[in-house]
């Protein structure tokens, strides 16, 4: 059930908050080389923020032979995990989620990591105390740009999608929030561009959760109330 005066911040996590779209982009490379499939850093790197059955699908083709991708995304997994202990929060992450805490608004993140994963960005992030919820890869039927984490986000927080606003870092967050007509701010710190973010429809751009903490006074956040 929604609550009608309640309002929130929906943040992505990955590239958004925690420093982690490289660490992706190389695991992926490397559990790819190892299956023989020559694919280039750059391209990987622009389809992190999907789910890794659309990555896949984006990176080999939608009409390849889907068996060998249970060992695609284990070997991807288990090359991400070395990281887990080194996880950096991005510049003024944790001071923005408290800072719309202190507004009165929820805060939720709205990810589609694995479970197991969540818990390490949580520990990078140390900032449970504000932190209302938080969703999986377990709560979307479809991942980005499918609006389906979204609409789970929503539903564990008890958000209405007119009352919120999406902080995300890719094309890909952009057009899962306009699927739903949520305002999406973008950030740079996940490695794509100004234009592009704002090409996909973002609201406004920042380069990183310090820069949007700096201006959230005059943010779409603010608008919030």
């Amino acid at each position: 059930m929604t609550d009608d005066k309640r309002r929130g911040v929906l943040f992505d996590v990955d590239g958004t908050l925690v420093d982690t779209t490289y660490l992706h982009t190389v695991s992926w490379w490397e559990a790819l080389r190892q299956a023989d499939h020559r694919v280039p850093m750059a391209r990987i790197h622009r389809s992190i923020g999907m789910g890794s059955d659309k990555l896949l699908d984006h990176l080999l083709g939608a009409e390849r032979d889907r068996d060998a991708d249970g060992r695609l995304r284990d070997a991807h997994d288990a090359l991400y995990g070395e990281y887990w202990e080194r996880l950096t929060p991005l510049p003024g992450a944790r001071e923005l989620l408290r800072a719309c805490a202190e507004r009165g608004l929820r805060v939720v993140l709205a990810t589609s990591a694995a479970e197991h994963e969540v818990t390490a960005l949580r520990a990078a992030l140390d900032a449970d105390d504000v932190i209302d919820s938080v969703t999986s890869s377990a709560d979307a039927r479809e991942s980005k740009p499918a609006p389906d984490i979204l609409v789970a986000a929503l539903e564990q927080s008890g958000l209405a999608a007119e009352r919120v606003v999406f902080v995300g870092d890719s094309v890909w967050d952009v057009a899962a929030a306009g699927k739903l007509d949520i305002p999406c701010i973008g950030l740079t710190c996940g490695g794509t561009g100004r234009a592009e973010l704002a090409g996909a429809g973002a609201v406004a751009v920042y380069d990183d959760p310090a820069a949007l903490l700096d201006a959230l006074s005059d943010s779409a956040i603010a608008s919030l109330g």
